[in-house]
């Protein structure tokens, strides 16, 4: 039964209140699946960050702002609010004024706080403490790994991977056929001056250290590739990716076609031949799962996580076995494609979200 119908005619609100909301990075993308997950529960929901398209926006909450929210700008944006879904900002000390605001704003209130990464895991960050407890709130990890770490410091939390839509039925827009790329792939390839029988490789990823452009680069000149590195730079990285560009010993595309008119992330899976996720480190890294969805070969690095994730039963390509994945787009075998996608369906399918979640909503 959906949480909404034990309420009768009042519909409960649930607030996702984030740094950010609304982008294209993955606490962003995973908040709006939740959102619509919530909703698929019975809530009507509202959105509350310091940057982005939300409903409230509050810019004392963005990343490295200068002066925190006021505690009645953040009890406004809240107000009327039956649960509260903190996504990552009590988590990661970006903004550890803005936090502490937050966790005084809802003690006592029911919460979820919805951790993708934590303090410890970032060198950056190591010392911080670990994030607030109140006996109102739960405690959600995107991977066992970060749930564990929490109940070695005496924090009980439960973890829901991230979710994925990946039922390919007739009329969706996700593309579910290799080798054949598709209309929307084939111009995609054109703008990017691909043709029909060079590779190409996808790193769908921003340009951060802990992203490894080098790695993916490297995957990139061991299969005769072009490489595609989806997103920009951030956190001062622009100058050290120019080096890597210039260097490169395979040919480099920056960011998103020109001229292809609308373009989704869709249909970068769609042109390319092969994913590269050669991070070191992910709280998940949804391109695991992305490249399975849309029947693309995963050449995927050592970070802790992507073990925990392999575990399941999915076959990918370790960085140090470029060499089968080379073969394999030689002579491409759809069984391994059909293997992963079950899997998926199996383990991490956007049907199950609100289920998942339900299970962890405190009483309101």
């Amino acid at each position: 039964m959906a949480i909404g119908a034990h309420y009768g005619d009042a519909i409960p609100v649930a607030a996702l209140l984030s740094f950010r909301l609304g982008g294209s990075d993955g606490v962003a993308i995973e908040a709006a699946k939740w959102r619509g997950a919530l909703g698929a529960l019975g809530f009507s929901t509202v959105t509350v960050a310091g940057s982005g398209p939300v409903d409230h926006l509050l810019p004392g909450l963005a990343i490295g702002a200068d002066t925190p929210p006021a505690r009645s700008e953040v009890e406004a944006a809240l107000a009327g609010a039956d649960l509260v879904v903190v996504e990552n900002l009590c988590s990661l000390p970006f903004n550890p004024g803005a936090a502490a605001v937050v966790a005084a704003v809802l003690a006592g209130r029911p919460a979820i706080l919805h951790h993708h990464d934590l303090p410890w895991q970032r060198p950056q960050f190591v010392g911080h403490p670990p994030p607030p407890v109140d006996p109102r709130w739960s405690h959600v990890t995107i991977n066992g790994l970060s749930r564990r770490q929490l109940d070695d410091r005496g924090i009980a939390a439960t973890t829901i991977y991230n979710a994925f839509a990946i039922d390919p039925r007739p009329g969706s827009d996700i593309p579910v056929l290799l080798p054949d790329h598709g209309d929307r792939g084939e111009r995609v390839r054109d703008a990017l001056g691909i043709g029909p029988h060079q590779r190409l490789v996808l790193q769908p990823t921003r340009a951060i250290p802990r992203k490894n452009v080098a790695g993916g680069i490297d995957v990139a000149t061991a299969l005769d590739a072009t490489y595609w590195l989806l997103g920009p730079a951030e956190d001062g990285f622009g100058p050290e990716l120019e080096a890597l560009v210039g260097s490169a010993r395979c040919p480099v595309v920056l960011g998103p076609p020109a001229g292809v008119g609308s373009f989704e992330i869709h249909d970068a899976y769609q042109a390319c031949d092969a994913v590269a996720l050669p991070s070191t480190w992910e709280g998940f890294g949804n391109p695991t799962i992305e490249s399975v969805v849309h029947r693309r070969p995963l050449a995927i690095g050592p970070y802790p996580v992507a073990a925990e994730l392999a575990a399941f039963g999915f076959r990918w390509f370790p960085l140090t076995e470029v060499d089968r994945l080379d073969a394999w787009l030689t002579r491409p075998d759809a069984s391994l494609l059909d293997h992963n996608l079950a899997v998926a369906s199996a383990r991490f399918s956007l049907r199950d979200l609100p289920d998942r979640i339900a299970r962890v909503v405190p009483d309101l």
